[in-house]
C-alpha cells in the first residue's frame, strides 16, 4: 500500500486559488478593501464595547480556572495567575491591529503597478527561501538529516488470494471514504456523510492544511492532546514515510506552538491552549480544572521524536518532567487516578479507567520503551508496574467466563467496560514479549480473553457492531443497559486488538472476527456519502448519526488494511503506532559518527 494510504490525511491537491498568480489584480484590490473593512468592523466592535477589556479577558483569554470560593486555596490562586501577563497581551493585540490597518492603508495608497510589483517580489523571495531550504537540506534552523527511510514501508503482496481480495476492500472502502470527505467536506474537521456537507468539533480551533502551508487563527483554542496525536503525529509519519523535509519542518513548528501549554507551576500542561496568546486552561468539567492522564500522558512519543529531529532537548525534556511529577506521586494500590491538578501537583478524583480518560497512558509507557529500542527502563517499568496493579484490582471475569476490565471509583468497581478498553487486548499483547518473571504466556492469554469479550459485545448485539459501553451486572453480560453507551461511531478499538493478535498468533479466528466486522460496516453504515454511525446498535434497523468519524480513516480502516497484510508492512520491530495509529519508527542508537 503506498505510504499516502496509510495517513489519515493527504497532501491537499494544488488548486489554483493557492497562486498569487490566480487572480487579477483588480480582484486583489477589492478583496484586500473587503478584508480590511471587514477586520475593522470587528475589531472596532470590540474596543469600542462598554468595558471591553474586561470582555476581551473573558472571552478570549480566560485561563479557565473556575473561581469557585470551594476550591482549595491553590486552586483560587491559578484564577489570577498571570493578569499582568493578559493585560501585556491585550495591549500588543491592539499593537498589532494598528500595524495591521496601517500596512492596509498603505498598501491601498499604492499605484496597482506597485501593488503587483510588490506581489512579485514576495513571489520571488519565497522562492529564493525554498531554494536555500534545499540546499541545507531543509530548514536553516534545523540541524542537516541525511534521511534513511526505516524498513517496512513497503510490504509484499499476500500470497492468498482470498486474502488479497480483502485487503483491497478495505483499499476500496478507504478510497470511498476519502473522496467523499475530499468532495464534501474538505477544509472541515469532519464529513456528514448523509447530509453531504462538513462537520466541525471545537477540538482543533480553526486548522487548515492548505498545500502544505498550516494557517494558525491567532485566536484558536485547541486541544493539545488532539492536536498533538492527529496533526504532530501525522506529519511526523509522513515525514518518515516520504522522507520530505516540509514533513520535518512543519512538525516541529506545531510542535513549538504547543510548548506554551506546559508553563504550569508543575510543568504538567492545560489541555487546552490559544496558540497565539499561549494562554491555557483545562476542560471546566474535569475534577476542579484538572489535567487529564491520557491528554498529557500521550505526548510522550511525538515530544521525544520532535526532539530527535529538531535537535532540541526542549521537546524530550517537557514530556520526562511529567513522569518525574508522576513519581513523586503516591498511587492508591499502585494506580493512576485520572486526574491530576497542574496547580498542586496533586490527584484530583480518584477515579481510574483503562478506558476514556486514562487508556493512551498506559498504551504510551509500553510504546515509549520500544520505541526507545528497549533502553527506556524507566518507561518499561512504570507500564508493568501499572499493568499489575490494573490486573489485581480491575481485571474480573463474569459468571459466563468473560475476562472484562472494570473501573475503579474511590475504592469501588463499576462493573462496565467501554469500547475504547478493547485496545487493552492489543497492549497486553504488544507488551507480553517483554513481561517480567516469564509471565509472557499470561500476557498473551489476558489478551487472548480480552479480545474474546470485545467480540462478543459485537456479536451480542442486533447490528454486529459493538456499543459505547457494555456491562458485567445485573445478570447481564458484555451488553450496553443504558441507552446512552448503546452507539457506535465507528471506532477502531476492536480491530485494533484483533490486528495485533493475528500479528502475534496468526490465529484466522481474528481475520474472520474483523472481516465480519467489515461486513456490518458495510451493510449497516456506508451511504451516499460516505460512512455514519449508528445511535443504537441493538435496534432492528440502524438509526444514523449522519458523522463520519476522522478516526474512521486514520484508525479503523487502517487496522483492517494490516490486519489482511503481511506482516513485513510496517513490522514491530522496527516501528510503533501513536495512538491515532499514525507510524512512528523505532529510535536506533546511531553507530555512525
Amino acid at each position: 500500500m503506498p505510504a499516502v494510504a496509510l495517513l489519515p490525511f493527504t497532501i491537499t491537491p494544488s488548486r489554483k486559488s493557492s497562486s498569487p498568480s490566480a487572480f487579477r489584480l483588480t480582484e486583489k484590490f477589492v478583496l484586500l478593501l473587503v478584508f480590511s473593512a471587514f477586520i475593522t468592523l470587528c475589531f472596532g466592535a470590540i474596543f469600542f464595547l462598554p468595558d471591553s477589556s474586561k470582555l476581551l479577558s473573558g472571552v478570549f483569554f480566560n485561563s479557565g480556572v473556575e473561581t469557585d470560593t470551594s476550591k482549595t486555596g491553590t486552586d483560587r490562586d491559578a484564577n489570577i495567575f498571570g493578569a499582568d501577563s493578559v493585560e501585556r497581551k491585550l495591549a500588543k493585540i491592539r499593537k498589532d491591529h494598528e500595524k495591521a490597518l496601517n500596512e492596509a492603508k498603505d498598501t491601498l495608497q499604492k499605484k496597482p503597478d506597485e501593488i503587483k510589483q510588490d506581489i512579485l517580489s514576495e513571489k520571488d523571495k519565497v522562492a529564493q527561501e525554498n531554494m536555500v531550504f534545499k540546499t541545507n537540506g531543509g530548514n536553516a534552523a534545523l540541524p542537516y538529516l541525511d534521511f534513511k527511510r526505516p524498513p517496512g514501508v513497503v510490504g509484499r503482496e499476500p500470497a492468498d488470494p482470498e486474502t488479497r481480495q480483502k485487503r483491497d476492500k478495505v483499499k476500496e472502502m478507504m478510497k470511498f471514504a476519502w473522496d467523499s470527505y475530499k468532495h464534501y467536506a474538505w477544509g472541515s474537521n469532519e464529513l456528514k456523510p448523509i447530509s453531504k456537507q462538513g462537520h466541525s468539533s471545537n477540538l482543533f480551533g480553526n486548522i487548515y492544511i492548505m498545500t502544505l502551508n498550516f494557517v494558525f487563527l491567532i485566536n484558536a483554542e485547541v486541544s493539545v492532546f488532539e492536536v498533538n496525536i492527529r496533526f504532530v503525529g501525522g506529519l511526523l509519519s509522513a515525514f518518515y514515510l516520504s522522507g520530505e523535509e516540509v514533513f520535518r519542518k512543519k512538525a516541529v513548528e506545531l510542535g513549538e506552538k504547543l510548548l506554551p501549554a506546559f508553563n504550569t507551576p508543575t510543568g504538567v500542561p492545560w489541555a487546552l491552549l490559544n496558540i497565539k496568546s499561549g494562554i491555557g486552561r483545562n476542560w471546566p468539567w474535569a475534577s476542579g480544572g484538572s489535567s487529564i492522564l491520557a491528554e498529557f500522558g500521550t505526548l510522550h512519543l511525538e515530544f521525544m521524536h520532535l526532539s530527535e529531529l529538531s535537535g532540541k532537548p526542549v521537546f524530550a525534556e517537557k514530556v520526562m518532567n511529567i513522569r518525574k511529577v508522576l513519581n513523586r506521586l503516591d498511587k492508591p494500590q499502585g494506580l493512576y487516578p485520572n486526574y491530576l491538578n497542574p496547580n498542586s501537583g496533586q490527584w484530583g478524583q480518584h477515579h481510574v479507567s483503562v478506558g476514556g480518560l486514562g487508556d493512551s497512558f498506559y498504551e504510551y509507557l509500553l510504546k515509549a520503551w520500544l520505541m526507545s529500542d528497549k533502553k527506556d527502563e524507566e518507561g518499561k517499568k512504570m507500564y508493568y508496574d501499572s499493568i499489575q496493579a490494573i490486573e489485581t484490582h480491575l481485571i474480573r471475569k463474569s459468571s459466563g467466563g468473560l475476562t472484562y476490565i472494570a473501573e475503579w471509583k474511590g475504592g469501588l468497581l463499576e462493573h462496565k467496560m467501554g469500547h475504547l478498553t478493547c485496545f487493552a487486548g492489543g497492549m497486553f499483547a504488544l507488551g507480553a514479549d517483554g513481561a517480567p518473571d516469564d509471565k509472557t504466556g499470561h500476557q498473551m492469554e489476558l489478551a487472548a480473553e480480552i479480545a474474546r469479550t470485545c467480540h462478543e459485545s459485537y456479536t451480542r448485539t442486533n447490528l454486529k457492531l459493538g456499543p459505547e459501553a457494555f456491562r458485567f451486572d445485573g445478570g447481564v453480560e458484555a451488553i450496553a443497559t443504558r441507552q446512552n453507551e448503546k452507539y457506535f461511531i465507528l471506532r477502531p478499538e476492536v480491530i485494533e486488538t484483533y490486528m495485533y493478535m493475528w500479528r502475534y498468533t496468526h490465529d484466522p479466528k481474528y481475520r474472520q472476527w474483523g472481516w465480519e466486522a467489515l461486513q456490518a460496516l458495510e451493510q449497516h453504515c456506508r451511504v451516499e456519502g460516505g460512512y455514519s454511525g449508528i445511535r443504537d446498535v441493538y435496534a432492528s434497523h440502524p438509526n444514523l448519526d449522519d458523522v463520519q468519524q476522522s478516526f474512521f480513516l486514520a484508525e479503523t480502516l487502517k487496522y483492517l488494511y494490516l490486519l489482511f497484510s503481511d506482516d513485513d508492512l510496517l513490522p514491530f520491530e522496527h516501528w510503533v503506532f501513536n495512538t491515532e495509529a499514525h507510524p512512528l519508527p523505532v529510535i536506533k542508537k546511531r553507530t555512525d559518527k
